[in-house]
């Protein structure tokens, strides 16, 4: 195991001032998944700093314009049986298919939206090139085994895909990211938290030095209640997406007034299918030829690999279930 040094902020201020001036330190809170890139050598901070202990950042609360606003260190296990957050199903419904139960008791909110984007090449000790790992080595995945890798968005540098079930609910249902930093605090929509990997596939967000995950909020949404979330893995115990979609949904009758969809799996991070929502108005949700063509006006920018291909049509059918179960509960 890699040495490290492990110490404890009193004040989100000093953990702030801490990790801006040292380059070599990281913030730890459940370690769900710092420790494992520790022991597989992909990363290596020889700083630990534990913020467990700052105060109010482990609440969930409705505020008084209605938005849920749930804390960057409270427990992914809590907030999925949370009542508030069992009103927006997508959400409780994402957490509840995050992990194995003894990782969401550890694992905090904050750290699940900033796991590294991954693939097995990236954790692999043998070290192939890898430009997440090492910038500028390459990519052994973009002409290697690739199946379960991006046919969205992905460069010639990263091919990765996104491994958070969670942001896939909150992409869908345009949340922000509250956070911490030294000039203060400021909102990030969730669509641009997240970085594509064009040229510099090692930074995964917009964070910088410094700054601190506080907390997520939700907007009030009519559609929250009719929501779902979809996962496909290659085996039901605890395992990434192949594909998933987040969708929700406003309906008329049987007519769909607005719908948001969002997959995962599919990209370097959450995929809003933006096409699709606006093809999507006044379809009647049994009208199930309609609907595919809708969702399939999302599918001409993708490009699949070698291994994967068969990820357009399963996500097109991912996201149709998925908006039908959503649109079932309105």
């Amino acid at each position: 195991m890699h040495p490290f040094t492990l110490s404890r902020a009193s004040t989100a201020a000093m953990a702030i001032s801490a990790h801006a001036q040292d380059p070599a330190l990281a913030f730890i809170a459940g370690g769900t998944d710092l420790l494992g890139l520790m022991k597989d050598r992909a990363q290596l901070p020889e700083r630990l700093l534990d913020i467990n202990g700052l105060p109010d950042m482990a609440r969930v609360e409705t505020l008084s314009d209605g938005r849920l606003r749930i804390g960057a260190l409270a427990h992914m296990s809590d907030v999925a049986v949370h009542p508030e957050v069992r009103r927006v199903p997508v959400l409780a419904e994402a957490l509840l298919f995050s992990a194995s139960g003894q990782l969401r008791n550890m694992a905090t909110i904050g750290g699940n939206i900033l796991q590294r984007t991954r693939c097995a090449y990236f954790r692999d000790g043998d070290r192939p090139p890898c430009n997440k790992r090492q910038p500028g080595s390459g990519c052994a995945a973009r002409h290697g085994i690739n199946r379960s890798h991006a046919i969205f968005g992905w460069s010639e540098a990263c091919v990765a895909t996104h491994a958070s079930d969670l942001a896939v609910a909150l992409a869908a249902l345009d949340a922000s990211v509250i956070v911490h930093g030294r000039s203060g605090e400021r909102s990030i929509p969730f669509s641009a938290f997240h970085h594509l990997p064009e040229a510099t596939p090692e930074r995964d967000t917009v964070l910088e030095r410094g700054d601190l995950v506080a907390a997520l909020e939700v907007p009030v949404r009519e559609d929250q209640r009719a929501s779902h979330y979809l996962k496909l893995r290659d085996r039901q115990s605890y395992e990434f997406a192949l594909v998933s979609a987040a969708a929700a949904v406003a309906m008329d009758g049987r007519r769909i007034r607005s719908a948001r969809l969002a997959l995962g799996g599919v990209a370097h991070k959450p995929w809003r299918l933006e096409t699709a929502e606006t093809a999507l108005r006044q379809a009647s949700l049994d009208d199930v030829e309609v609907l595919k063509r809708a969702i399939a006006t999302s599918f001409t920018e993708a490009k699949p690999l070698a291994h994967n291909a068969f990820k357009v049509e399963l996500a097109q059918r991912v996201a149709l279930r998925a908006l039908q179960t959503a649109g079932g509960r309105a």
